[in-house]
């Protein structure tokens, strides 16, 4: 079953989560749920509080998607991250590329957020790997945007966009190609597509806008203590957090301004 934000009056906007990840156990205590941390960073409100608008749950990681009759009711969808492949051919992630073929089609505003970046990119024909040059990438990553961007509405309505913008990142694949017909709006020395969209209603994002730094510093205690990253990285990676962040405000006023400027006729 769908998970349903409490007692939401019918509101003017619905969107819904499509959770690609299951709940930590520190982002169970700390914020009741990865829900509850996509809701308080691109909701309206605060504290889960979406204002003029209403978000539902799908845990796609589990099977659980939208049907089409489903789909008409939202206004845009976001794929969060996740600690598998989007290369991979399990049957909740070849459905779940099957989803995103349908919302593009429809024309529906869909984010795709690090796991969710990359499943939307190989669904629509782009290509998806383990990261070409060194391997993890976890911490606070400067990116560049692109010398030229397309004319997409949501970008316009952030007037001055930076040249550059540290984001917090925490994956180990990455896209190789993006999809034909997609602009790639920002790299990094590291990543070659952090950003990517498709006209005005599918945006891809390598790295963590929803991340705060507890949540980054749980997921490296628990990397490390699965060995799946060294000791020596994780207190690197602990070093950097204590002396610099990511530019957090502005990435959500990205997310923001996608999910919900509105498209010309």
């Amino acid at each position: 079953m769908k998970v349903v934000a409490a007692d939401q009056p019918r509101r003017s906007r619905r969107y819904a989560l499509l959770l690609a990840a299951r709940d930590s156990e520190y982002v169970l205590k700390a914020y009741g749920g990865y829900f509850n941390v996509f809701v308080s960073a691109f909701g309206c409100g605060c504290d889960g509080d979406a204002g003029e608008e209403a978000w539902d749950m799908f845990r796609a990681v589990d099977g659980e998607l939208p049907t089409e009759k489903d789909l008409d009711g939202y206004d845009g969808f976001v794929i969060s991250g996740s600690p598998y492949d989007a290369y991979a051919d399990e049957l909740w992630i070849l459905r779940l590329c099957l989803l995103v073929q349908d919302l593009v089609a429809a024309r529906k505003r869909l984010l795709g957020i690090c796991f969710g970046h990359q499943v939307i990119c190989r669904a629509l024909g782009g290509h998806v790997g383990k990261a070409r040059v060194g391997g993890w990438d976890i911490g606070i990553r400067e990116v560049t945007m692109a010398a030229t961007l397309p004319p997409c509405r949501f970008l316009d309505a952030l007037q001055d966009l930076p040249p550059n913008a540290k984001i917090t990142e925490c994956h180990q694949d990455e896209v190789w190609e993006a999809p034909l017909g997609a602009e790639v709006l920002a790299s990094s020395d590291k990543t070659g597509v952090e950003m990517f969209c498709v006209g005005d209603h599918v945006l891809g994002i390598q790295g963590h806008p929803e991340y705060t730094a507890d949540i980054l510093l749980s997921l490296v205690d628990r990397l490390s203590s699965a060995q799946s990253i060294t000791v020596s990285f994780a207190e690197s990676v602990k070093m950097q957090l204590e002396a610099t962040g990511p530019d957090r405000e502005f990435w959500l006023r990205l997310c923001k301004s996608f999910l919900k400027t509105e498209e010309l006729a």
